[in-house]
Order: C-alpha cells, then structure tokens, then sequence
C-alpha cells in the first residue's frame, strides 16, 4: 500500500531543510544558549509570526506571545541559560536535549538549580521555528524545589515509594 503523508503548508517537506539545517540549527541554538533581556526582542530572527510555544506552563501562539515568556523568565528568575547538550535532526523538525540553569529570586538565591529538558522543534521553509513544544518534569525540576510545595511533593513521593 503506498501511503502519503499531507504535510502543512508552512512547514518544509522531509529532507527539503536538509541542507540548510546545520546552519538553522547552528543559529537557533546560539540564539538559546546566548538569550538575554536585551535579546527578546530579536526572537524573530528564528521564530514564525504564528509559532507556537508549549511547555508544562505555557501554551501560547505568536511572535509576541513567545517573547513574553521568555520575558517573563528573566522576570522571575536569576541569571537563567540554557546550555544544549545533544541535537537530532529529522528534515523540518529537531530535538534538543538542554540543561537549564538558573536561581530563584524569592528564595535559596543562593543555590544554582538545573533542570533537564528537551525541545521538540518544527521549521518552515524559511528555517523558523513554527513549533516549539519544551518537555521537562515540573513535579521534580521545579516543584520540590520551592519551599512550602517542595515539603508537600517530597512527602508525597516518599508515600508512594513506601
């Protein structure tokens, strides 16, 4: 049986992005690796007007949006960054495997937290990203990690352990 795929009109067809995906990819993970205040603003040298951001507390469409929560996470947070530690590579779409690092500023400022995560990628034909869907554990990345919740997961885990 010979089966085709339809494929959305904004996205690259398998194999078309090949050769320009070293350097999009190049591109996109310095732009993560170096993210600052100051350099919201130019997300849209690798995002899409209509891109799509989810993550455990996000799921927010348009440039705007997505500079928003980037926002917001210099906001909330002390001196976060991501540092990419592995690719793939599938046509239009990639995977990166990340460390995030970061402080809370309401509390333990003190202490560096890192999160483990990985970001699904989808690309036009202009090599921007029109999805970016972040998979990480809430629960153990960042829940136990605050005071009063962090108790509570920490008790709740040793309860279902038991």
């Amino acid at each position: 049986m010979n089966r085709t795929t339809a494929r959305r009109p904004d996205t690259a067809s398998p194999g078309e992005m090949d050769s320009a995906a070293t350097t999009t990819l190049a591109q996109t993970i310095a732009t993560f690796e170096s993210l600052t205040p100051a350099s919201v603003c130019e997300l849209g040298r690798i995002y899409a007007p209509d891109a799509r951001f989810i993550d455990p507390f996000n799921d927010v469409r348009g440039l705007a949006q997505v500079q928003a929560v980037f926002r917001h996470m210099f906001e909330t947070l002390e001196q976060p960054r991501f540092v990419v530690t592995g690719q793939v590579v599938d046509g239009d779409q990639c995977f990166l495997l990340w460390n995030f690092h970061f402080r809370f500023r309401a509390f333990r400022r003190d202490t560096a937290q890192t999160i483990a995560g990985t970001s699904h990628l989808r690309f036009d034909t202009h090599g921007r990203i029109t999805l970016h869907q972040d998979y990480w554990d809430a629960a153990h990345g960042l829940y136990q990690k605050m005071p009063v919740v962090g108790a509570l997961m920490r008790w709740l885990r040793r309860r279902a352990n038991s």
